[in-house]
């Protein structure tokens, strides 16, 4: 079925069809030399400085006034706009002044990729301008980029709201939404101080398969496929973990991955299927002790990214400064619903539940009443950075039972914002224990519950080898990324969130 092109897409082919008639090449395949960015410019370049007196930028055309022989036009390289300004007799050598008068004028569109050189000024008006000597056609522009809008405050509008065009175009978002683009720059500056603040303590990066024979490492339901070859199904990862500790088993002190995981569960402002998540394992360690070093590493990372531990939120100012706040489980639903449920047996869980309004399932173990008790009467309440410690063992089947209280675990999560960004454990290592809760996860998922793990016998084999007293943490990149710019939706700091197939509009 052909293409449906608007009257601009027409118009746009036809102005391709011209240039090449001038012997322009609308998308030349040399290289172009960029020497300065628009900011480096408009930040450095004072009056009556002789620098950036021969300069080249590259960038989208995005303004144009057109002043008879001259004309003044706006480009936007990554790093900002800057105003320029051409000359007829300047940019066309000779009588032959077509580039200006037809090309210039009238076949470049806003949105065309340019080339120039050229020397910084001001103009009359006290405008910084680049003064084109030279002007390069790189890349013709067929579709429209939706119409900018600057009110007198300076504050840019544009036609990009529509969630639905700005995540399936994100490429459309980027280019006329600056504020978008910072905001995948800080995204990249958190993950670089993270690695870097791993890596300065000693901790091995580190990579694990994603296609795996059996999943866990997280209690989630998982995508599946199938190998051809070795006619054999393989999920996607839900999780890394176990291959980490696999690691640590062979010898590691310390070792880390910025994973991409898999999870196959609904889907909202806070959850993506495929998500990134940050995992660390290091040996002879406890969780009170990745308590501490979460405290510090997101510390360090407010402050790399922002200068300051203190970060607006929505309508909150969040503060990173350690010592965080810590409630165990039960002490933070005693504080939230003045009910004491750490001695309640399961059936006395489900009428507390029922009491609370709180929907519950037959198939709902003890441990997942309470953590919808939890979910339901406290996360929400969590603003500040708090953890929240000492799980009971029935949610948590990988984590060491608690040193000195009986049906616990030793399990932080650390809440923040109302949402959970990390999750940590000293991790069991007992490869007897491991199998009995491997065995109680599959009675759970007789029960019915799809999220329950699955036995596998080649990592307790490892267990059984021996591994060290462990602590190890997962951190929600994108969770963490959400707060640290200020996002309201999981789908603003994901490049390319997962969407419903497009509708064929032909």
């Amino acid at each position: 079925m052909s293409q449906q092109l608007s009257e601009q897409e027409l118009i746009r082919r036809e102005n391709l069809d011209k240039i090449r008639e001038f012997g322009i090449n609308p998308y030349p395949s040399e290289t172009f030399e960029v020497s300065h960015y628009a900011k480096e410019i408009t930040e450095g370049f004072k009056e009556g400085s002789s620098d950036y007196q021969d300069v080249t930028l590259s960038g989208r055309l995005m303004s144009r006034r057109i002043m008879g022989k001259a004309s003044f036009a706006e480009i936007q390289d990554s790093s900002g706009r800057i105003q320029i300004y051409v000359n007829r007799d300047e940019i066309c050598e000779g009588e032959n002044k077509d580039l200006y008068n037809k090309v210039f004028k009238k076949l470049l569109d806003l949105g065309d990729f340019i080339g120039i050189r050229g020397h910084a000024f001001f103009t009359q008006t006290g405008t910084l301008s680049i003064h084109v000597k030279e002007l390069t056609v790189l890349s013709k522009s067929l579709k429209p980029l939706p119409v900018v809008k600057t009110d007198a405050d300076g504050k840019a509008h544009d036609e990009v709201t529509d969630p639905e065009f700005k995540y399936r175009q994100r490429y459309v978002d980027l280019t006329v939404n600056p504020e978008v683009r910072a905001t995948f720059v800080q995204r990249s500056k958190m993950i670089n101080a993270m690695r870097k603040f791993m890596t300065d303590r000693g901790y091995l990066e580190v990579e694990t398969p994603i296609l795996q024979q059996l999943y866990g490492g997280a209690a989630a339901r998982p995508f599946k496929t199938h190998h051809n070859t070795l006619d054999t199904t393989f999920y996607l990862r839900i999780a890394n973990e176990l291959y980490l500790k696999r690691l640590i088993v062979g010898g590691y002190d310390g070792v880390f991955e910025f994973a991409k995981d898999f999870r196959n569960e609904g889907m909202s402002r806070f959850h993506n299927p495929e998500f990134t998540m940050m995992e660390l394992y290091v040996a002879y360690k406890d969780y009170n002790w990745m308590m501490d070093f979460m405290e510090e590493m997101i510390e360090y990372v407010a402050l790399e990214i922002h200068g300051t531990t203190d970060i607006k939120v929505g309508d909150n100012v969040i503060s990173f400064k350690r010592p965080w706040k810590r409630f165990t489980m039960f002490e933070a639903i005693e504080h939230y619903t003045g009910i004491d449920i750490s001695e309640m047996n399961e059936d006395q869980l489900k009428e507390t539940a029922k009491s609370l309004d709180i929907h519950i399932d037959k198939s709902m173990g003890k441990g997942k009443i309470i953590d919808e008790i939890f979910g339901e009467k406290c996360e929400h309440l969590l603003i500040q950075p708090t953890f929240i410690t000492d799980y009971p063992v029935e949610m948590s089947p990988l984590a060491k039972k608690h040193r000195s209280k009986e049906g616990l675990v030793e399990r932080f999560e650390a809440i923040c914002n109302a949402k959970e960004i990390c999750n940590a454990f000293s991790e069991l290592n007992d490869p007897i224990d491991q199998r009995k809760r491997f065995e109680d996860q599959l009675e759970l998922g007789k029960r019915g519950d799809e999220e329950a793990m699955q036995l596998d016998e080649d990592y307790l084999r490892a267990l059984e080898y021996g591994m060290p007293p462990t602590a190890g943490i997962g951190i929600g990149i994108d969770r963490l990324a959400m707060i640290m710019t200020n996002a309201t939706s999981i789908q603003d700091v994901l490049f390319f969130p997962q969407m419903k197939p497009e509708k064929s509009s032909n």
